[in-house]
């Protein structure tokens, strides 16, 4: 069990790390005497004419890699949650159900059940998929249909990582390099 939550932390604190620049707050106003114009990418923050601030520049990262940090991270607060059958609570969640939280958070609409998400957004060649992305499955030995998503939350060469609800597991971080769930694998879609 510890090895287990010992794991799972650092997959976390790795997909965390560095994913996101880090912007600096400060608990008071910071005060900056000028001469001069301010450096490139900085803004002055006149709202005290004796004490004139700088901002720190907006994020340069692309709005839909922002959305999808976002998303992710909401997505990986979920982790160690039961898995539940139309479960969209941290009482119990089912795969579709965790991506619908996710991405409704973020202003993002999904549909609920995993084989209608599948016909949303564009379908990818999985050498194409990024952080974002979803990658849905067929775990059903008699029926052939999308019965299961996830979310990538990590790309690492041919190494993808992954989020989802598993009935045996709850949430967790899968890799798609597993043979079940290389095995499972249809197809990938990008939503944003």
């Amino acid at each position: 069990m510890n090895l287990r939550f010992t794991s799972l932390f650092l997959l976390l604190l790795l997909a965390s790390c560095g994913a996101v620049k880090k912007k600096t707050t400060y608990s008071e106003e910071r005060k900056v005497s000028v001469s001069g114009t301010p450096k490139t990418g900085e803004r002055i923050n006149s709202t005290h004419p004796d004490h004139p601030t700088f901002e720190e520049p907006k994020s340069t990262l692309p709005k839909a890699t922002e959305k999808a940090e976002s998303i992710i991270n909401t997505a990986l607060t979920f982790s160690g949650v039961r898995y539940k059958y139309g479960g969209t609570t941290e009482k119990g969640m089912d795969c579709s159900g965790l991506l619908y939280v996710a991405f409704g958070e973020h202003d993002v609409p999904l549909p609920r059940v995993s084989h209608q998400m599948a016909e949303e957004g564009k379908r990818i060649r999985v050498e194409q998929v990024d952080k974002g992305d979803l990658l849905f499955f067929t775990t059903g030995r008699r029926n052939h249909k999308i019965n299961h998503v996830g979310l990538v939350v990590e790309v690492d060469g041919d190494d993808i990582k992954f989020i989802h609800s598993t009935t045996s597991r709850g949430v967790i971080v899968s890799s798609l390099k597993e043979g079940y769930w290389n095995y499972a694998f249809v197809k990938a879609a990008r939503i944003l």
